[in-house]
């Protein structure tokens, strides 16, 4: 074999192991780009850093009160049937230092729970992220109920404090048990020395829906005094116009009466 076969022979040798070595290398390239997406896909293992979902904020309290917008809740039995159904809207108001800050409930981070009971039954509306909440306590007395206890708690973002207030064993709102509760006067309950609740406004049944839905309307105290109080007045004045009036036809009258006997 001469020298120059040889060489012929040894270039072709080093060339093929060249063509190898790089198709083996793009074939193993090949395959672990394969299995990183395939990996990815199944979500067992992603070596790319993914962002965390954010957490839901806490309550952001505000200097100045304004109207709450109205959430619809709807608390149902273990037979999937509605025990208590309202529709409110809530304003959290906070003293601190003698300086008032204010929280209206967002429905649309609020969580509705609660227990179904034949003679207590309670709705408890809880704003997500531990930002607080807000339990109606319901109970019934033969055909009557009412709210016997209302309970709250409120996390603001700031401060790093917590705002719980209660009050109990009251008879508030007291409706037929067929009937629904309706209110449109804000209602403001004093739940502790720094935290009160204004609902309102409101519309609430326990323990007796019909299809799910509200029954005859009952108008609160509220409304009924603030509907009545203007007639009283009116009337009143009325009343003081026309004393007044009688008053002074009897008085001149009599001097009338008086000048002709001196003539």
């Amino acid at each position: 074999m001469t020298d120059k076969l040889r060489n012929n022979m040894h270039r072709e040798t080093i060339l093929f192991l060249l063509v190898a070595i790089i198709m083996g290398n793009s074939l193993m390239t090949a395959a672990l780009n394969q299995t990183i997406i395939t990996t990815d896909e199944s979500g067992l293992n992603n070596p790319e850093p993914t962002e965390q979902s954010s957490l839901p904020e806490k309550p952001v309290l505000q200097p100045k009160e304004t109207v709450p917008v109205t959430g619809n809740y709807v608390l149902n039995d273990t037979a999937g049937k509605p025990c208590i159904k309202v529709s409110m809207g809530v304003v959290y108001k906070v003293i601190d230092k003698k300086k008032a800050s204010y929280f209206n409930l967002d429905p649309s981070t609020t969580l509705a729970t609660g227990r179904c009971g034949q003679k207590e039954a309670v709705l408890s509306l809880a704003i997500v992220g531990e930002g607080g909440y807000l339990d109606l306590t319901f109970e019934k007395e033969g055909n009557i109920s009412y709210v016997s206890k209302v309970r709250a708690n409120l996390a603001p973002s700031k401060g790093n404090k917590n705002y719980p207030g209660v009050i109990e064993h009251e008879k508030l709102f007291p409706t037929a048990a067929d009937h629904s509760l309706k209110c449109n006067s804000q209602t403001e309950f004093h739940l502790a020395e720094n935290l009160r609740v204004k609902l309102g406004p409101l519309q609430f049944q326990a323990f007796k829906l019909t299809n799910g839905k509200f029954g005859e309307e009952v108008e609160c105290w509220a409304d009924f005094n603030k509907r009545i109080f203007p007639i009283i007045i009116g009337t009143t004045v009325v009343g003081l116009l026309l004393i007044a009036v009688l008053t002074f036809l009897i008085i001149w009258n009599s001097r009338r009466q008086a000048g002709y006997d001196r003539i």
